[in-house]
């Protein structure tokens, strides 16, 4: 049986590669150019799942990672060692993006919470300098010089 940690390997790879293909802005222009998800062929370049099945159809003669043998000989076992094989690899693969999906949302919450205590604390800048403004000019509070802290 194959090494697990190459099995594992192989399938961060595929799930990787997929990911790049499927999400990624530097092949947007492909998926834009068969269609995006609106065409037969866009949306099978624009699924990671169904991209990680074409990947790990080529990166598993490529690396040799054969998990699943079969008992049947001939070209019909080769074939079918390669096949079984690749499938076993997308489903590990899948697993992979589930847990990449969490770490990068878990990611985007903080980039996204950064961005809001950002724009409340721009907000509050605008609002006070335009009280500021609206106060005549005697009511007005000179800010603190920094070196006054």
């Amino acid at each position: 049986m194959t090494d697990l940690f190459q099995l594992f390997a192989v399938s961060a790879v595929v799930m990787g590669i997929s990911q790049t293909i499927s999400r990624e802005r530097i092949c947007a222009p492909i998926r834009e150019k068969l269609g995006g998800k609106d065409t037969w062929f866009g949306y099978l370049v624009s699924c990671p799942y169904c991209v990680s099945h074409y990947v790990a159809f080529a990166l598993v003669p490529l690396t040799g990672t054969y998990p699943i043998q079969v008992v049947v000989g001939g070209w019909v076992g080769s074939v079918l060692s390669w096949f079984l094989s690749s499938i076993l690899l997308t489903v590990i693969s899948a697993f992979f993006r589930v847990l990449f999906w969490f770490v990068d949302e878990a990611q985007g919450l903080v980039r996204r919470r950064q961005r809001t205590e950002e724009e409340e604390t721009a907000t509050q800048r605008v609002v006070r300098k335009k009280v500021e403004q609206e106060l005549p000019p005697s009511e007005r509070q000179e800010p603190p010089s920094p070196a006054s802290h």
